[in-house]
């Protein structure tokens, strides 16, 4: 127990019987359970559980590979089940420092936060742990998920080392987050229709300890993006037409409209110019007006969304 509250720590695992053991060492004694997920392995990760030596230690096993975010999710219902008070999520390849679990848990279990995530970014380390083009691909999800998910506070979007209250975990639809990579984008556009405070704290980012990612960024960025961006027009209809209004929705949609509307005409007439015919002023005027009136809705949207979400830290 931590701070007189139960936790509870969902480890998802797919083929990784190599750092599993080590990981499941670590985790801090305060911990009550364990449930580490194993999402349809081929090797031994299964047995590694199984052999732990730890009462603390369940395992939960899916008869086929469904994603992280399913593993996930399975953690969380069994959290759910035996009414954890704070449930954590660690990975199971060793990255995740077992020091910070204290900090995580700790500010959902004294009441400070809802949902606790760490950022590997915060320290200035990342740049030079993480694999280049890792970091920046965290970096560009990482800022559409601020406008997608209204939590402009938050970076390190991809980090999956959280903590969430019970409560919190009652109130959302389980069923309804994504399943896969994007699970932690997702996990916080639903977050934030329930106004849940999230907070980021410092984490050492941990590299180079035998792990093996199975993410390809070509193919999970762009599924990402898309995802991200579904989420952003579930979260302005849910949060802010049917649950309650907000006219940031019409700026949003005049931006989005008008720019994209500017975007189309110019292009169409850059072609028209280079097959010879003249571009007139009205044109030009009409152009511009469109791009610089959208532009300007669009931030006016997002400042009052920011406004809007600005005391969920």
């Amino acid at each position: 127990m931590l701070d007189g509250k139960t936790v509870a720590v969902v480890v998802p695992a797919h083929n990784e019987e190599m750092l599993l053991g080590e990981t499941l060492a670590g985790i801090p004694a305060f911990v009550d359970r364990i449930f580490v997920v194993d999402d349809a392995s081929t090797d031994g990760t299964a047995d590694r559980a199984r052999a732990a030596g730890d009462p603390r230690v369940e395992l939960l096993a899916h008869d086929r590979n469904v994603g992280v975010g399913a593993a996930i999710l399975t953690g969380y219902k069994r959290a759910l089940a035996e009414r954890i008070d704070v449930t954590a999520v660690m990975a199971a390849d060793n990255q995740m420092d077992p020091g910070d679990l204290a900090t995580l848990a700790g500010a959902v279990a004294r009441g400070e936060v809802d949902y606790a995530k760490a950022n590997r970014l915060i320290t200035g380390e990342a740049w030079r742990l993480m694999p280049r083009s890792r970091y920046l691909g965290n970096a560009i999800l990482s800022l559409l998920t601020k406008i997608a998910s209204g939590y402009w506070h938050v970076a390190d979007s991809q980090s999956g080392f959280t903590a969430i209250g019970l409560r919190t975990l009652e109130r959302l639809d389980l069923e309804g987050i994504y399943h896969g990579y994007g699970f932690p984008n997702d996990m916080l556009v639903h977050l934030n229709v329930w106004n849940a405070r999230v907070r980021d704290f410092p984490s050492r980012p941990i590299y180079g300890v035998g792990e093996q990612s199975g993410i390809k960024l070509r193919s999970v960025i762009p599924r990402i993006s898309w995802l991200i961006v579904k989420g952003f027009f579930w979260r302005m209809r849910e949060k802010y037409v049917i649950r309650d209004f907000h006219p940031l929705v019409f700026f949003y949609a005049l931006g989005l409209l008008m720019t994209a509307a500017g975007l189309v005409l110019g292009i169409v007439e850059t072609v028209l110019r280079f097959l010879g015919n003249e571009l007139t002023t009205p044109t030009v005027v009409l152009i511009a007006l469109l791009l610089i009136s959208g532009s300007q809705f669009t931030l006016f949207a997002m400042w009052f969304d920011m406004e809007s979400n600005k005391d969920l830290r």
